[in-house]
């Protein structure tokens, strides 16, 4: 029979780490909101430039598949919810979700997991974060431009809109959300 004293201190151990587990989501819903406000508006597409897919890239790559798909449902609620959470470039709310961002805003959760799921799958090197944010940024795009081309009915003019001018821009991205995970795993892995 357990000692009801260990079961105790177990049980306060447990609401300890889920409360720990919950802070780190909606901190990293909040690192992704934060994230939204670095926004450049480009004259030629109604979807912006901005940091989120870094942010979302790195949330999946830190916190792993379950904790970034948290995250970010998180954050797709928190937006829906009226919350200035998206890209001050467009209307905010569910007008932003059905908007010409929408496709981009509603794969994110998706985004992370996946991302997150291939990094916690093997060795953390700069090689496999590196693949698994591509991989999960094909996903993005392909959300993103899918959902462009149903607004627009063409999908040579939503590869433009949502493609063509982002591509250095996500390249770059896609270095620096690997680099910081995978140096980020090689510390946690030295000091434990």
């Amino acid at each position: 029979m357990a000692n009801p004293a260990t079961e105790i201190f177990t049980a306060h151990e447990r609401a300890l780490d889920t409360a720990k587990q919950v802070a780190i989501v909606i901190g990293a819903s909040l690192l992704v909101a934060l994230s939204a406000r670095v926004s450049v508006p480009l004259p030629f597409t109604p979807v912006p430039l901005t940091m989120q897919n870094f942010a979302v890239l790195l949330v999946g790559l830190a916190l792993g598949s379950r904790r970034g798909f948290a995250a970010l449902v998180l954050y797709l609620v928190e937006g829906a919810s009226g919350m200035p959470v998206f890209s001050p470039a467009g209307p905010g709310g569910l007008a932003q979700l059905f908007g010409a961002t929408g496709g981009f805003l509603l794969v994110y959760p998706f985004v992370a997991a996946l991302a997150g799921w291939i990094f916690e799958r093997g060795k953390g090197t700069f090689a496999r974060a590196a693949t698994a944010a591509s991989l999960a940024e094909m996903v993005l795009f392909t959300g993103g431009i899918l959902w462009l081309a149903a607004l627009t009915h063409s999908l040579a003019r939503a590869a433009y809109f949502g493609l063509y001018g982002f591509i250095f821009a996500e390249i770059i991205k896609i270095m620096f959300a690997a680099a910081i995970a995978s140096g980020w795993r090689r510390l946690h892995k030295a000091g434990s």
